[in-house]
């Protein structure tokens, strides 16, 4: 089979052509044996096997045949990670083992740390786009700091795209599909002067509406995403390689049509809509108002108008002690974005986000050669962010429009320090340790319906001052087996509400001391990986979503802290190569939280004791310790598949699948059924042929499942996000 280079920054990683990188074989008489997977998690390369860190890594190849398409398809393939886009919208939440927000809005920092080719993505929102030409996603679970740009306390995702080759190398992939569905994709890289190599590549995916609308038939459902990136690296030096990379991206991408799951009846009780029968049925109507503000067609269907800039410079020197890496970054995004989340005609829960997001980063680290016991390294990082906007609603019975808008501006400056003393050829030690300062600032004039003058505008400021940091042992009991352990402290920023502005007084950091032990082996000659992990995290101050009460407004919506909690649960992941071209992945994911210090306030018990129409001034809390945190209990996921010769052509067969439990929706105050999702693919070439095509299907059992429920429409039985149902498509892959 054809072999080729993937490089990511300073990284190379081989990869069997068509195999996903956590299935790879090689041949050796009649066994297959894992190939070895170079990573960057740590800074640095080493083998995956060789970090003491939870972990996992999805190679470029695999993310096709692991239907893995936004970054929200990585849930089906990371244990104890979810991904959702919440009530449908195009602003993604991470969440890792339980750590991570539930929120619409664009302005607050991430809980899992989001990085593509080492530049942090501190808003979430800017990840939505096409993903193309990856070399490999790691996924690090448990709280980071002392090694990426910035503090969080979930965990990082880590996005290494192809780098350029000094061999002359391109590639196309078409894709088509269900609902007339397609995807274009190609590169070309190569030298292009003595010392200067350079790659451009580029997507365009196209079509897919599975929607339709109850009332006009209309279809709604089309993804309409497009991207291009240029990256150059020149060796500047002999000893100074400069490696810069622009992407734009645009995405024209219809929204997801809410399903009704009981009957809805109108705020002024003139229409009932019935329950929907089935999940391509929805139904949106935009005003005039609404599209007037959103500079949008009276016909306009829910969906985004986004677009991105990202542009950064990585320069290495090698000063002979050690190597000096900077890397600058700007990134620009403009989100537009127009949902309809009572899926009716009606206008009463329509929503328009409108954003500008300007971040610029400069890192600057300094680490060791591997040349003695102690690998050190020390960095900087300082960020200068601002993100203007707001959004327009239109909820029942209000009139005329809403509009809270913002702007915020935020400077953070972090020094960090990762090393590691190798004390014997088995036993290393690992010490790390972060300082942030990071001041957030807010100006808002406050929620206003639009015949009503903006009031005086007002500035809400927090600042966060803290260390963080990690200790860790790794020993390697034998050459194929290392346990590891772990305690560190991660911290995620404060920040602010904005979904009114009357409530946009700022919620604090929150803090999570971890404490991780594992094990990661090869056994039977590397036909076997077993690797795992247990870890306990005391939690302190998790942002929630909350109430609170205006004396005036009333009951509001608002990000609060919990002053304790705990979760706690475990990791395993196998990967098999019994026999050459059979590949077996394995993976399971459990965890269970709880609060255990929480007085909350009672929404139900405080609007009872207080006039309907005001003034609030009774408010009733309960103690809610001792109740469960919201999010599923585990994950359980793997693959099967096969390569082998035959008849001069080189076939492959590949299942995977995942079951996710559970999960209480706090919006919709219901729980969201588990349910499974199977894949599966099969493709062909002739053997030593720069061609393979491919025919998959994804959802093959026709699954029926949730993202996210919506209790805004205030119905009895709420509005639901549904899953998309069965696909299938073919897929040509041409390299040269």
């Amino acid at each position: 089979m054809k072999r080729f280079l993937l490089g990511a920054s300073s990284a190379v990683l081989a990869v069997t052509a068509g195999l996903p990188v956590a299935a790879e074989t090689k041949s050796d008489t009649d066994k297959g044996v894992l190939e070895e997977i170079v990573v960057t998690a740590q800074r640095r390369q080493q083998s995956s096997q060789d970090v003491g860190l939870s972990l996992s890594v999805i190679g470029g190849e695999a993310l096709n045949e692991k239907a893995v398409r936004v970054v929200n398809d990585i849930e089906n393939v990371v244990p104890n990670m979810e991904v959702d886009s919440q009530f449908g919208s195009g602003q993604p939440q991470f969440r890792i083992r339980g750590i991570g927000a539930r929120e619409y809005s664009s302005n607050n920092a991430s809980t899992v740390g989001v990085y593509v080719d080492e530049v942090a993505h501190p808003y979430t929102i800017t990840t939505q786009g096409a993903m193309f030409d990856i070399a490999r996603i790691e996924v690090l679970r448990g709280p980071q700091g002392t090694l990426y740009g910035r503090n969080t306390t979930g965990g990082a995702v880590n996005i290494i795209t192809n780098a350029p080759t000094a061999e002359t190398h391109a590639g196309m992939t078409a894709e088509y599909g269900s609902y007339d569905r397609y995807k274009l994709e190609g590169f070309v890289s190569g030298q292009i002067a003595p010392g200067l190599l350079g790659r451009l590549a580029a997507v365009t995916e196209q079509g897919g509406a599975w929607q339709y609308n109850r009332d006009t038939g209309e279809k709604l459902g089309d993804t309409d995403k497009s991207a291009v990136r240029g990256r150059l690296t020149w060796d500047a030096l002999d000893d100074v390689t400069v490696d810069v990379s622009a992407t734009y991206q645009v995405d024209k991408s219809d929204g997801l049509g809410f399903r009704l799951r009981g009957p809805y009846t109108s705020a002024d009780g003139k229409v009932t809509y019935p329950a929907d029968t089935a999940r391509r049925i929805t139904g949106w109507q935009i005003s005039s108002e609404l599209a007037a503000v959103a500079g949008r067609d009276l016909d306009a269907k829910p969906g985004r108008d986004n677009d991105g800039l990202n542009l950064a410079a990585h320069v290495q020197a090698d000063l002979g002690w050690a190597d000096l890496t900077s890397i600058t970054a700007y990134q620009n995004f403009s989100r537009s974005e127009y949902n309809d989340w009572d899926g009716t005609r009606l206008q009463e829960s329509d929503v328009y986000f409108y954003n500008d997001l300007d971040v610029f980063s400069q890192e600057l680290r300094l680490s060791s050669h591997d040349n003695g016991p102690l690998d050190w390294m020390i960095g900087t990082h300082y960020a200068d962010e601002s993100i203007d906007g707001g959004f327009y609603t239109q909820f029942r019975g209000i009139q005329p429009l809403l509009n809270t808008p913002y702007d915020q501006d935020v400077q953070a400056v972090g020094i960090f320090t990762h090393n590691s003393y190798a004390v014997t050829d088995r036993l290393n030690l690992i010490a790390g340790l972060r300082y942030e300062y990071e001041e957030r600032s807010l100006t808002t004039s406050g929620t206003r319906r639009l015949n009503v003058a903006a009031g005086p505008e007002q500035t809400y400021d927090t600042d966060l001052s803290e260390f963080s940091g990690r200790a860790g042992v790794e020993y390697k009991v034998t050459d194929g087996a290392m346990l590891y352990a772990n305690v560190s402290r991660g911290v995620k920023s404060g920040g602010f509400t904005t979904y009114n502005g009357t409530s946009a007084t700022p919620f604090k950091p929150e803090i999570v001391i971890a404490y991780e032990a594992g094990v990661k082996s090869e056994m039977f000659d590397r036909q076997l990986q077993i690797n795992g992990a247990l870890f306990y995290y005391d939690y302190k101050d998790q942002q929630v979503q909350g109430l609170e009460y205006d004396r005036d407004s009333g009951r509001l919506g608002k990000i609060t802290n919990v002053p304790k909690s705990e979760i706690y649960g475990g990791e395993v992941e196998l990967l098999w190569v019994p026999i050459e071209g059979l590949t077996i992945a394995q993976n399971f994911g459990y965890k269970k939280g709880k609060y255990t210090e929480y007085f909350a306030i009672d929404g139900t018990a405080t609007d009872k004791a207080n006039p309907p129409n005001g003034p609030w001034t009774t408010i009733i809390s309960n103690d809610r310790s001792g109740e469960p945190l919201q999010f599923p209990k585990f994950n359980y996921g793997g693959s099967v598949s096969y390569d082998w010769t035959l008849v001069g052509f080189d076939w492959r067969a590949e299942t995977n699948y995942n079951k996710r439990d559970a999960i209480y929706s706090a919006a919709s105050s219901s729980v969201l059924p588990g349910y499974w999702l199977l894949n599966a693919s099969f493709s062909m070439s002739p053997t030593d042929s720069n061609w393979r095509f491919a025919v998959w299907g994804r959802n093959l059992s026709n699954t029926y499942y949730e993202e996210t429920r919506n209790g805004f429409n205030g119905s009895a039985r709420p509005t639901a996000s549904p899953s998309q149902g069965r696909t299938l498509g073919v897929r040509l892959t041409v390299e040269m």
